[in-house]
């Protein structure tokens, strides 16, 4: 399965000041997880079925250096393990440097995921 990479700017709508995590106009975990999560889901898009999704169940995520505003970070997400419906990846979100290379490491963690049946997954919410 490929190892897709997500590239995002750090815009003033990311920050832990404007998602409400912190107080410092710098990259906020949240958005870093978002992030994370939106590399599982392209990692898993291509070997999802007619009507498939999938769903986040677990996340272990190290935020490990400050981003501020402007700056690019490039997340990845490369499957380590698969049972049935079941997908773990692991996860990495690395600044951008030079030559838009990827940089200092930003975090790390493992995000799992579950495939689902949209529609049956959705109609056992009505109940």
């Amino acid at each position: 399965m490929a190892e897709p990479a997500l590239r995002f700017t750090v815009t003033e709508a990311d920050t832990a000041l404007a998602v409400g995590s912190g107080s410092l106009p710098v990259l906020g975990t949240p958005r870093l997880l978002a992030w994370c999560e939106a590399a599982t889901c392209a990692a898993v898009e291509a070997s999802l079925g007619a009507g498939e999704t999938s769903v986040g169940t677990r996340v272990e995520l190290e935020h490990l250096a400050a981003t501020a505003v402007g700056r690019t970070v490039e997340v990845t997400a490369r499957q380590v393990y698969a049972d049935g419906r079941l997908r773990r990846f692991a996860v990495a979100v690395r600044e951008v440097g030079p030559e838009g290379r990827p940089g200092k490491l930003v975090g790390s963690g493992e995000v799992t995921r579950v495939v689902v049946d949209a529609e049956r997954f959705l109609a056992r919410l009505e109940g």
